[in-house]
């Protein structure tokens, strides 16, 4: 397995013999509802478009997931796999193989990869986006993602897993609470599912943010403390720290049981 963090919440994932993109924003800033003054997210460092791409997964709808720049770049006929409201945005687009994805539901792509959605993020009162669970049919290698770190109940109907990608620190809206959580909730879902291996999404990197929302935003807890944590409850989990544009070799010492 082989995994490139390109920021923010994008990655490059190479597993099951497949190269899936995943919630990609690699060209051009980020904007939420076209209204730069309230949120803007700026690359400091830009990416090409990955060459060669089989899949595209979309866990949410909202533009750091679902980025409509980047989708506009990619060529509409790569075989996306959403949540229904980023199945929506990439119909919109012109895409012409999409595979809606909803809770508790799963799909097998070209007989190597098992992806299953589970309830993830709640977007306002009554949209849960989708948390995603990746397979390698013959290895039995699993990986875990869910950006925004609510874990809900139903990883308890998981086997172990060996990879998770999810925040491991807090983004805070005063009088509001997490945004974003990491630390405590990264610490129960790694009690949960017993991974070899978390990296960090959400946090860090090389985008520089501007707007009303940015300067009410505030970053709480650091990786180094998450790292201290799994020491204090003795978990084996290693804590993976790639930097933007990074290939990282996940290297599994076994693979969990289907």
């Amino acid at each position: 397995m082989f995994l490139t963090w390109m920021d923010a919440n994008s990655w490059l994932i190479e597993m099951a013999g497949q190269r899936i993109l995943l919630d990609p924003w690699l060209v051009g800033p980020l904007v939420f509802g076209n209204q730069p003054w309230f949120f803007k997210g700026q690359r400091s460092v830009s990416f090409d478009i990955p060459e060669s791409i089989d899949l595209i997964l979309l866990s949410q709808g909202l533009p750091d997931h679902a980025h409509l720049p980047t989708l506009r770049k990619l060529d509409p006929s790569i075989p996306v796999i959403a949540s229904e409201n980023a199945a929506k945005i990439v119909q919109d687009l012109g895409y012409t193989d999409i595979t809606v994805l909803k809770h508790g539901e799963t799909t097998t792509w070209a007989d190597q990869l098992e992806v299953k959605a589970l309830p993830g993020s709640p977007i306002g009162p009554f949209l849960v986006e989708n948390a995603l669970v990746l397979t390698d049919i013959a290895s039995h290698s699993r990986l875990y993602y869910e950006p925004h770190g609510f874990h809900t109940a139903a990883i308890e109907q998981l086997e172990t897993v060996d990879v998770i990608i999810a925040p491991i620190q807090d983004l805070l809206l005063p009088l509001l609470g997490p945004f974003i959580q990491g630390s405590e909730f990264a610490l129960e879902v790694v009690k949960q599912l017993q991974p070899q291996y978390i990296l960090p999404t959400a946090s860090g990197g090389e985008v520089e943010y501007s707007g009303i929302l940015d300067k009410l935003l505030s970053l709480g807890g650091s990786i180094q403390e998450f790292e201290q944590l799994l020491q204090d409850h003795d978990y084996n989990t290693t804590v993976l720290k790639p930097k933007p544009g990074d290939r990282i070799e996940v290297q599994l010492t076994s693979s969990v049981l289907s």
